[in-house]
């Protein structure tokens, strides 16, 4: 099990609610419980519903995607160890300790695809 990013929201997020809310936003359900976004031509993971949105990122695109997500939901994305991810001015940041790291920019980071980090 990889490390978790959570998409968090002041009122609990309902099941119907999600499904409502993914299609326009881009975003497909698979089955009961997984989300995909398109690329390439094919589908890739995002999230699991698992009662809340669960995503285990193995790119920068896919946290790309679920900070897309998470704003589509009115939401935040947070990390296992409390940091918040947000877009600000076009680029992708994690704020955690007082401190704020740069990811990347949001647009090239989604136009490059879900090449999964390098070990």
């Amino acid at each position: 099990m990889g490390y978790e990013l959570r998409v968090v929201r002041e009122s609990p997020l309902a099941f119907a609610e999600l499904a409502k809310a993914i299609a326009p936003a881009g975003f497909e359900l698979r089955g009961s419980e997984e989300i995909v976004a398109g690329h390439g031509g094919g589908t890739h993971s995002v999230a699991r519903w698992h009662g809340q949105l669960v995503g285990e990122p193995g790119s920068d695109w896919q946290v790309a995607q679920l900070l897309r997500l998470a704003t589509a939901l009115g939401a935040r994305l947070m990390g296992e160890d409390g940091e918040v991810y947000a877009l600000r001015d076009g680029v992708i940041e994690v704020s955690t300790g007082g401190s704020v790291v740069e990811i990347g920019k949001f647009e090239e980071i989604i136009d490059a695809g879900p090449s999964a980090w390098s070990p």
